[in-house]
């Protein structure tokens, strides 16, 4: 008897060209789902959006998620966004809710309550018991005339979709949908209650965002009159140099013209290009020979994101910070930005 195959030998060779097309058919029918949406947003539909900003703009506590499942899983997500965009919010698990968590809901807050079908079991009873206490609610389904609908103070309507699932069982479409709409409601009321930079900064000191978002003045550690000098743009390289001080040095001279001003910048590099170029007179030249004029500068109000952007654009080592008459206060060095960890080497 012949030895069997390999099990992969018998592999169709069409397998991976029709899973890649069932790959591109899941991603589209749940982008499907989201443009269908956003459609009848645009077409003007009510579909509870606006009812239901209107209720959560006046929430004076938290906007507090709840959902089952999957559904829980998407709240979870909103709830964080809520809370990073300035809307203090909470996830609270709606079985937990009814078996002692109802503590957790105060009445202030605004409860927003997440099931597709609007009839899990576990949801409608938390959204009758609010309802009975007097706490505002606003339901989210893709279905009208539910449960969750008619015992919640506003419906938001996700509308019918197809789910990516091929059994139409495993929440995939209408997950994405849900999210989506959470997002939107949330950057919706963070544009209401004129939500900005400052805001967003405050609501995140730590991390990638929180770094990118701070002053730029504040990570300085080049300062003009404390370890940096503003060198007249009328020296000669070797008075600059010698002007620049000893011991750690920022990478670069910053040059001014009388009025103080920031006229240009001589970088380390500059300086060994002219020396391995030949030119070893260059100590005795004029600065405002082989200086960089114009360079590209920072300014008081810039943020940390905004000197990492030139450094990635444009390949800056250094770059100096200037006040608003256009005098030197420091310079940003890309080494102090990869210790931040905003900038890979």
């Amino acid at each position: 008897m012949a030895d069997s195959a390999p099990a992969t030998a018998s592999r169709d060779p069409h397998i991976r060209t029709n899973e890649r097309d069932f790959l591109r058919e899941v991603l589209e029918t749940e982008a499907a789902a989201v443009s269908k949406f956003g459609s009848r947003v645009a077409g003007g539909e009510d579909l509870g959006l606006h009812a239901a900003l209107d209720l959560l703009e006046s929430c004076k506590g938290h906007v507090v998620v709840s959902g089952m499942g999957k559904s829980g899983l998407i709240g979870a997500k909103i709830s964080a966004s809520l809370s990073s965009l300035g809307q203090p919010s909470h996830f609270v698990h709606p079985a937990e809710a009814v078996h002692g968590d109802l503590g957790s809901i105060r009445s202030d807050d605004i409860v927003l309550l997440l099931s597709w079908s609007g009839e899990t079991q576990e949801v409608v009873a938390l959204a009758s018991i609010l309802k009975m206490d007097g706490i505002p609610t606003v339901g989210m389904s893709g279905k009208v005339k539910s449960s969750l609908a008619r015992a919640c103070s506003v419906h938001i309507d996700l509308g019918d979709i197809t789910e990516a699932c091929p059994l139409q069982l495993a929440p995939t479409a209408s997950t994405t949908l849900t999210l989506a709409v959470g997002d939107a409601i949330a950057l919706a009321l963070a544009q209401r209650r004129d939500f900005g930079k400052d805001d967003f900064h405050k609501h995140h000191p730590g991390g990638m965002l929180g770094a990118g978002l701070r002053p730029v003045t504040e990570v300085l550690r080049f300062r003009v009159g404390h370890n940096l000098a503003a060198v007249p743009d009328t020296s000669t390289v070797r008075e600059a140099l010698r002007a620049g001080g000893e011991g750690r040095r920022a990478g670069a001279i910053v040059l001014v013209d009388r009025g103080g001003r920031l006229s240009g910048i001589f970088t380390d590099g500059d300086l060994r290009r002219h020396v391995n170029g030949g030119t070893l007179s260059v100590l005795d030249a004029p600065i405002a020979g082989v200086m960089t004029r114009h360079p590209t500068t920072l300014t008081v109000d810039s943020l940390v994101r905004d000197a990492v952007q030139l450094v990635q654009e444009k390949r800056l080592d250094e770059i100096p910070v200037v006040d608003r008459e256009g005098k030197p206060v420091g310079l940003v060095d890309v080494q102090d930005l990869i210790a931040m960890r905003v900038v890979k080497e």
